[in-house]
């Protein structure tokens, strides 16, 4: 049986979620896109310019992958509402990133003001994917608003620090009924796969894949890196344990003649 992703209405078999910020090019990011097989993609709204007789980033984006715009540059909820209306009215669809972020140092996001937006825009029908910073009874706030999933930040934005949260990341997937996508920091495949093996239903990765040497190839090893996780993950991780075991008995391997 084929082990998917139903969110939104939707039916996800890729688990990796890519950003489509800093990429050199929108050919290289649409190349990354396909190559590493990703179903949903993140977008911009202010990277949207559907009158443009330029390019438009949405014309780079694979068909059947999924849009979800961010409300990225907004700094309270009134801007992330504003910006997810204005997504939906020029046809970019009703799947929301809320991404409120106040700080300008560490640019971590603002969880009240993304609770706020939240009840906002998933009572007008939206998709809703709050941003947060790892609290649970934030987490439970946004679930009860009526958000699809949660998505923790991993460490700073653009860090490739890792999943520096893991440990809080846990207990929201342990204690929450709705997907747990980890969004920001992740800087190695292997740290998409710890996140799998947790029981994250996704992750999402933009800098470390656009800023990376070969962009298509380290997409492809993201994906294959989502892939191995889960498999372990739904396959049943053994338990740690305290008491070194052999994996061959130590004794009766000689033939005893008598």
């Amino acid at each position: 049986m084929q082990d998917t992703l139903k969110i939104g209405g939707k039916v996800i078999a890729n688990r990796l979620f890519i950003g489509t910020g800093k990429f050199s090019s929108y050919e290289l990011m649409k190349k990354a896109l396909a190559e590493s097989s990703v179903e949903v993609a993140t977008v911009a709204l202010r990277r949207v310019d559907v009158d443009s007789k330029q390019e438009n980033i949405l014309d780079y984006i694979p068909k059947g992958c999924n849009v979800m715009i961010n409300t990225s540059g907004a700094r309270n909820a009134e801007e992330a509402v504003r910006i997810a209306r204005l997504a939906k009215a020029v046809g970019s669809g009703n799947w929301i990133k809320i991404e409120v972020v106040r700080d300008n140092k560490y640019l971590l996001p603002d969880n009240i003001e993304t609770l706020k937006a939240t009840e906002i825009l998933a009572k007008e029908g939206f998709v809703v994917f709050p941003y947060m910073s790892p609290d649970l009874s934030v987490a439970r706030r946004m679930l009860e608003a009526g958000a699809a999933a949660v998505m923790p930040l991993g460490s700073p934005i653009g860090t490739n620090r890792g999943l520096k949260t893991k440990e809080l990341v846990e207990i929201l997937v342990k204690e929450l009924s709705i997907p747990v996508i980890v969004d920001a920091g992740l800087g190695r495949p292997s740290d998409a796969c710890i996140c799998m093996e947790l029981g994250c239903a996704a992750v999402l990765v933009n800098t470390a894949i656009a800023v990376a040497r070969n962009p298509v190839g380290y997409a492809v090893a993201f994906s294959k890196a989502v892939e191995a996780g889960r498999l372990a993950y739904v396959t049943g991780i053994p338990l740690n344990s305290d008491n070194p075991s052999p994996s061959s008995p130590l004794t009766g391997f000689l033939r005893n003649e008598n």
